[in-house]
């Protein structure tokens, strides 16, 4: 219990008076009233706030929060007390949680109820809990306020941003996906599996034309194919130190899961299973998926991931996918090598190209480009393009070794890797690359 401004307001006003006492000749005697009232109200006032409030708490929260984004909460207090009481509300809420409209200072009314909206933005993934709300509460003559915590926990999850995911659905539907930088899916008759046969039309393929069914019919008749379907996606995706690299605020692994959701959900709306398998210090292992609710499930097993300290070991991880994954499939590494990484990476790619089509997402970091584009006024300046172009060699150098051994590859930056993602998959699909 703490006493109030007004309180020691009081207090301070007593003192003066204590001190012009022996200026005044009724002085003392109006000292000593002045400071029995006072003393009494503050005993009083301390007798009404020193017993606990029967107040009742109740929260109003999405048990889903996307990370980065505001999202809304509404506590609900009610006054079961047959007094009104002065209250300031604040949500117990974790550490790296943004929050707004808090603290809340009401006057709750015998029997009643009130809420309280506020805002929170999550700046980082994972499952956190709420535990309850602490109210201080102010005695009836404020000189006295006391905290109470009152238990109202709740678990919440927050989850990679969707708002990429919504956003594709959105162009997809509307048919503009280019302003994504995303290539337009095509339709059937451009894939590598027969669908149906149908009557020639004008630019058709001779290639395309099923002279039996021709003959049987008497009229020119086409085979027309789709893109395959019960194809499988695996993510390699790396959970390591390199991955802890920040961009725009966001780390590199941050982005490359978002990315990987987003070609989850292309890949599994055309009818593919994606998996997941997580190396570099979070070992998990998430087998092909293709239900209706596949993506929500890659959602609870990936949301609580973060790049860890412990270097990356590709060798162990190709090994491991080996292992598990017999069927043939896409497997696509997300990662962020260095020069020292890439015989390991080379190492651990080729051997999973032995039976999988093999794609590495290697970013790249924007800070090269920009630096390479920059005058050469200084020495430093000289030295520092010298290194940077001998980074991009080697890097080079590695996409040339992967091409002689089946590997593809993407060396793109953070912000254009989920396009870069998708337009790869369906170059892969409607070539029946797999």
């Amino acid at each position: 219990m703490t006493p109030t401004r007004f309180s020691l307001i009081g207090w301070a006003i007593l003192i003066v008076l204590g001190l012009l006492v022996p200026c005044v000749e009724w002085g003392a005697q109006l000292w000593t009233i002045s400071l029995g009232l006072f003393l009494g109200v503050a005993l009083l006032d301390y007798i009404q706030v020193r017993k606990k409030p029967d107040l009742q708490m109740s929260r109003a929260v999405h048990h889903s929060l996307p990370v980065t984004v505001w999202s809304g909460i509404t506590l609900k207090v009610c006054n079961q007390d047959p007094q009104a009481r002065n209250v300031s509300l604040c949500d117990h809420t974790p550490g790296n949680f943004k929050v707004e409209n808090l603290p809340v200072n009401i006057t709750l009314q015998p029997d009643r109820c009130a809420t309280i909206p506020y805002k929170v933005c999550p700046l980082k993934r994972g499952l956190f809990v709420l535990p309850g709300v602490d109210v201080a509460v102010t005695s009836p003559f404020h000189f006295w306020r006391k905290k109470w915590f009152f238990p109202c926990e709740e678990q919440v999850r927050v989850f990679p941003n969707f708002r990429e995911i919504g956003h594709y659905i959105l162009l997809a539907v509307s048919q503009q996906l280019n302003q994504m930088g995303i290539k337009e899916i095509r339709q059937r008759g451009q894939g590598g599996e027969f669908h149906q046969l149908r009557d020639y039309r004008d630019g058709d393929e001779l290639s395309k034309v099923d002279w039996k069914a021709t003959s049987r019919h008497g009229r020119m008749i086409s085979r027309e194919f789709q893109t395959e379907r019960d194809q499988q996606i695996i993510f390699l995706l790396d959970c390591g130190r390199r991955m802890r690299h920040q961009e725009s605020g966001r780390s590199f692994f941050d982005q490359s899961l978002n990315a990987m959701l987003l070609l989850a959900h292309v890949a599994i709306s055309q009818g593919d299973a994606a998996g997941v398998y997580t190396f570099g210090g979070q070992n998990k292992w998430i087998p092909p998926l293709k239900q209706e609710d596949a993506i929500r499930k890659l959602l609870h097993h990936t949301f609580d991931l973060h790049p860890t300290t412990e270097a990356a070991d590709y060798i162990t991880a190709a090994s491991k996918v080996m292992a598990l994954q017999r069927r043939r499939s896409l497997i696509i590494l997300l990662t962020n090598s260095r020069a020292e990484d890439l015989d390991d990476v080379l190492y651990g790619m080729t051997l999973l190209s032995r039976r999988h089509l093999v794609l590495v997402a290697d970013l790249r970091e924007s800070i090269i480009e920009s630096a390479m584009e920059s005058s050469i006024i200084h020495l430093d300046n000289a030295l520092r393009y010298l290194s940077l172009q001998d980074y991009s060699n080697q890097r080079t150098a590695l996409q040339k070794n992967f091409s002689h051994h089946g590997i593809q590859t993407l060396d793109v930056t953070a912000d254009k890797l989920p396009a870069a993602l998708v337009n790869r998959y369906l170059d892969i699909k409607n070539s029946a690359q797999l």
